[in-house]
């Protein structure tokens, strides 16, 4: 049984994960690509539309597939072990939409016909919240991209970094300072609006393909109806089960590791020896570490996404601890889990014919997504000690 079947419950879960394994091998493809040119390929993006992958998340009354947190995190695990920039980049699109589905912040008329347009046309959307100036959006920071009111419309102008998928994505919904409301609010805005350009400054050596340049904002007319939010990204204690998608994420490179780390293993043999390394107790030790490690992070993650789908909206909330912590316990296993392969395949995993740098140098992004481990360490801390 593969390790990716572990977790998987029913046909239609395995269909998921068999669905995720053929996308992602097909992305596969166009690594060197992605990691040359810091991009996430079109072809790619095609791809995934033909098989309607970007309304999984929707409901099922109005084209989509409705998967569960569960389901997302197997889809997200098995396609990350292929390619882990285009697991990432889609996750921050499949969580999106399904937060809004589940949540129903906007205005009805405004994500119907959202909705509407991802079923039909597999639309793109993310959001473009980070700024040089403030960091992570999570730390509270107030973006410097203001929005103006002018009649009908507001003038939106600012610069956005981190803008995952920017060059492939159809909408961005994009936080500013709204000046007459002295408010933080979020626009739903299409790619192709006059007075936005990209920058390309995504020069990162981790997670390449997420194409993650900036985004310019000069003097870009918005109707006032596509005002989506108001203060929603001033609440980051809201538990976001979604979210949960950057673990598994990270964890699906991981497991990428310890699978070709178990295959070097099992094929080199030095002259050294009489047997392939598998056979060194040194060796077992760290595959064993591995499993271990893998086995501690997956099953918190899982349990956790089960509690969540189980829960009422209500007592959902009451899962914000648990569900920054699998971030923080996933992200840094999945570090240690990577640092072993490495160690197994010794010198050769620095190699560019083998895929352990890369996964070296994307699964050390996890460590730099929200929620960061002293906010959660400190959240911890604080609802222990108010017990």
């Amino acid at each position: 049984m593969s390790i990716f079947q572990t977790y998987v419950r029913n046909e239609r879960q395995q269909q998921l994960i068999n669905l995720a394994e053929r996308l992602g091998n097909q992305a596969l493809k166009r690594i060197k690509q992605a990691e040359e040119y810091a991009e996430l390929p079109k072809e790619t993006v095609t791809e995934f539309k033909q098989e309607k992958f970007f309304s999984l998340t929707l409901p099922k009354a109005i084209g989509g597939e409705e998967l569960s947190l569960y389901e997302f995190l197997l889809v997200q695990e098995r396609l990350a072990a292929a390619d882990g920039a285009t697991a990432l980049s889609f996750g921050w699109h499949l969580g999106i939409i399904k937060e809004l589905a589940e949540e129903r912040p906007w205005q009805p008329e405004i994500f119907d016909k959202l909705a509407r347009e991802v079923v039909e046309n597999q639309v793109l959307v993310n959001r473009i919240a980070s700024e040089r100036a403030t960091g992570s959006p999570t730390r509270g920071g107030v973006p410097q991209t203001i929005a103006v009111r002018q009649g009908n419309d507001y003038i939106i102008t600012g610069q956005k970094t981190f803008s995952t998928m920017a060059a492939v994505l159809d909408y961005y919904i994009v936080s500013a300072y709204v000046e007459d409301k002295d408010a933080v609010g979020s626009f739903l805005i299409k790619s192709d609006t006059p007075g936005i350009s990209i920058k390309k400054t995504w020069d990162t050596m981790s997670m390449r393909g997420t194409g993650s340049d900036d985004l310019i904002f000069d003097q870009v007319k918005v109707d006032q109806s596509l005002l989506v939010e108001l203060n929603n990204q001033a609440n980051p204690r809201k538990a976001k089960g979604w979210l949960l998608h950057i673990p598994a994420c990270y964890l699906g490179i991981a497991i990428a590791a310890r699978n070709e780390a178990i295959e070097f293993a099992k094929n080199f043999k030095p002259n050294s020896l009489n047997t392939p390394i598998s056979e060194v107790p040194h060796i077992q030790q760290k595959i064993g570490e591995m499993e271990l490690k893998l086995m501690q992070a997956r099953s918190f993650m899982y349990q956790v996404a089960t509690e969540w789908d189980n829960r009422t909206k209500e007592e959902r909330q009451l899962l914000s601890a648990e569900l920054a912590a699998v971030k923080t316990v996933a992200t840094n296993i999945a570090n240690e889990v990577v640092d072993l392969a490495m160690r197994i395949a010794g010198g050769r995993g620095l190699s560019k014919s083998y895929r352990f740098e890369q996964f070296y140098r994307d699964v050390r992004a996890g460590l730099h997504n929200p929620p960061m481990d002293d906010m959660v360490l400190q959240m911890l801390a604080n609802r222990a000690l108010s017990e």
